[in-house]
């Protein structure tokens, strides 16, 4: 899930400077036993925007096309739908005990699914699957299927054991696209014995989670942070590592107030 929007505020008004909006032109490769990807990821859910020199690879929403020549992972959200995007039939919704849709309270426009019985998630695999197959034909390397934590927001309807099940039909099919899979945040959800690939994490340092996804995967992390002080933790602590990145919370792009982007070196 990415974080709520409330809780960033309330993070970022612990920070006492704001980052520059600067992007780093360090060494584009990384170490050599560094992940696959490099260490500058840019998180680039905002707005699809040409690589900054030394970017290394991109996450871009499942809707803009890979960044030629970098790794690139495409963001979908897999478990609750996309704001204005109406690609969901209506019986695939969560709905409560009077019939309203169940909808994110962090995330306004965004609507659980149903995930609760062994039908419902093959319905819901068989969606977003499709959406997993169209971004291997538009040629990226990776999916990361947002909001694993969907259940913690269901009221008791859904568990994190229909989650991991549903996880479970997504790896396949992610890996019968040819794409790699990420567990995005979710730390208490073993993702590793549930068969993903690679973590992608927001704000790890804040949350203490970042030993969580380093121990299930090494290397293979993509972090993102939202304030100086958690980036500059995180860069002292695994920055030649893994893929550290401080982003503004909107994930904005270049030109547009308030945009931030660093990496460690």
């Amino acid at each position: 899930m990415r974080r709520s929007p409330a809780l960033l505020l309330t993070v970022a008004s612990l920070t006492l400077s704001a980052c520059s909006p600067t992007a780093s032109s360090g060494t584009a490769d990384g170490p050599a036993d560094g992940p696959p990807w490099g260490l500058h990821v840019d998180y680039q859910l905002g707005g699809a925007h040409d690589p900054a020199d030394g970017v290394t690879g991109v996450v871009r929403d499942r809707t803009a096309s890979p960044a030629p020549g970098l790794w690139s992972a495409c963001y979908v959200n897999a478990f609750q739908t996309q704001p204005g995007i109406d690609e969901v039939p209506e019986d695939l919704l969560l709905h409560d005990a009077a019939g309203a849709r169940v909808e994110d309270p962090d995330w306004p426009g965004e609507f659980l699914l149903d995930i609760s019985t062994d039908g419902q998630r093959a319905r819901v695999a068989d969606l977003v699957g499709g959406w997993f197959d169209g971004c291997a034909a538009d040629g990226f390397d990776a999916v990361e299927p947002d909001n694993l934590d969907s259940w913690t927001r269901s009221h008791g309807q859904l568990t994190a054991d229909d989650a991991a099940a549903l996880a479970s039909l997504l790896v396949e099919r992610a890996h019968d696209a040819g794409l790699e899979i990420a567990q995005k945040n979710t730390a208490d959800l073993d993702g590793a014995a549930i068969g993903f690939d690679y973590a992608v994490t927001e704000q790890c340092q804040v949350y203490d989670e970042c030993d969580a996804y380093t121990a299930a995967y090494g290397n293979r992390v993509v972090e993102v942070e939202y304030t100086d002080e958690a980036f500059e933790e995180a860069c002292a602590a695994r920055g030649d590592e893994v893929a550290v990145q401080r982003r503004d919370r909107d994930v904005s792009v270049p030109g547009t107030e308030g945009y931030v982007s660093r990496f460690c070196s």
